[in-house]
């Protein structure tokens, strides 16, 4: 099978984008991990997948990890799905209507090429996230190896714990952020956030996604970090979030009103891969 795609990224998050509509594109667990390996196959972080949908809207959305497990939703991938859109005249659309597994997104391309995304609600009470909890709070304690580490759970579409820490730098993200990933207390994992905060409008923050390792950048994340913020008294709306790929600017009004996200999709080269 021999199949067009697209490499693409969002602040260094990259992505493998495959158009579902114009060609047959069937994927297993086995393919999906060969064409994210970065030495034997293209290479990414997550594949996404441009199909048609029947609810409406006017794309479905898939977002496959570099493991090969679909997920719920990806803020750097929604901001690429609909430059891919537009490049590829699938729609003169703008905003476009877009069907995920977590809802329906609504990003905006803009004039100077940013994509705005309306990234939803986020969700706070533990069985939604899913999170093992008795109450929901603003925070929790977590057993993490032997010691209690204090983080903000919530959903962004998909699970998020974020931590405060005094330095993102020094902050262990991938050996507590991939413990944290399969804690028995997150049934269907969850990716974790390290956010330093360096005044009211703007954070550092490292990611570890779940699937996929620590990311250059995580949307979802970046969002998942300014709410966390925010909610308490830490950070007031817009902030900017600065990653290891770049920053992206996210704003939240508070309690039940949707996050925006603004940050860049860009276009990095097109090819075909026999599978």
């Amino acid at each position: 099978m021999k199949i067009k795609f697209t490499k693409m990224h969002g602040l260094g998050n990259d992505f493998v984008v495959f158009d579902c509509i114009n060609q047959n594109v069937s994927l297993n667990r086995e393919q999906i991990r060969f064409i994210a390996d970065r030495h034997f196959g293209i290479g990414c972080d997550q594949i996404l997948l441009v199909e048609k949908t029947s609810t409406g809207a006017d794309f479905f959305y898939r977002i496959f990890n570099a493991d090969g497990g679909e997920v719920e939703q990806c803020g750097n991938g929604a901001r690429c799905f609909v430059r891919f859109v537009h490049d590829h005249g699938l729609t003169k659309k703008n905003p476009v209507r877009v069907t995920t597994l977590s809802g329906e997104i609504t990003p905006v391309l803009q004039e100077n090429g940013d994509v705005m995304v309306d990234m939803g609600i986020p969700l706070f009470e533990p069985e939604r996230i899913p999170f093992v909890a008795d109450k929901q709070a603003i925070t929790y304690l977590l057993d993490v190896e032997g010691k209690t580490v204090k983080i903000s759970v919530l959903s962004m579409g998909n699970p998020h714990a974020v931590r405060i820490v005094e330095n993102v730098e020094t902050a262990p993200v991938n050996s507590e952020g991939a413990f944290i990933e399969t804690h028995p207390r997150f049934p269907k994992r969850v990716n974790v956030g390290y956010m330093q905060i360096d005044d009211r409008h703007h954070i550092r923050l490292r990611v570890f996604e779940r699937g996929a390792g620590e990311t250059l950048a995580c949307g979802t994340g970046a969002c998942a970090a300014v709410v966390t913020g925010i909610r308490q008294n830490l950070l007031d709306t817009p902030v900017s979030v600065s990653t290891r790929g770049g920053k992206l600017s996210v704003s939240w009004d508070g309690e039940n009103t949707p996050v925006m996200m603004t940050g860049p999709a860009v276009s990095v080269f097109e090819g075909e891969i026999n599978l």
